[in-house]
């Protein structure tokens, strides 16, 4: 396997431990146990984090024009996963606000 893709395997590895930890979270959420959903929708920011630092290591390379990474499939996928991580995080944090407001009444 090339370095390339050990970071495209590595952001496809941490985009799916982000969402599994957000939805984690929102099983927690469903047991009134916010604190410990936000624990875990913390563990996913730090995983996207991850993801997201080889992604600019990419980019950066790619605008540099030195050692230009080849665009296939395999990065296609894990801009796929690294994207739907992200959303499904955003999206389970609105869902933890939603629901603990409507608890709160």
């Amino acid at each position: 396997m090339t370095e390339l893709e050990q970071q495209i395997v590595s952001i496809i590895s941490s985009a799916g431990e982000s969402k599994a930890k957000a939805f984690e979270g929102l099983k927690k959420v469903k047991e009134g146990k916010y604190d410990e959903a936000r624990a875990l929708l913390a563990e996913s920011r730090k995983a996207d984090l991850e993801a997201h630092k080889i992604q600019t290591q990419l980019i950066t390379a790619e605008m540099s024009g030195e050692n230009k990474p080849e665009i296939g499939l395999l990065m296609v996928h894990a801009q796929d996963h690294y994207m739907t991580s992200q959303l499904a995080r955003d999206l389970i944090e609105e869902l933890i606000e939603i629901f603990e407001a409507k608890e709160e009444k």
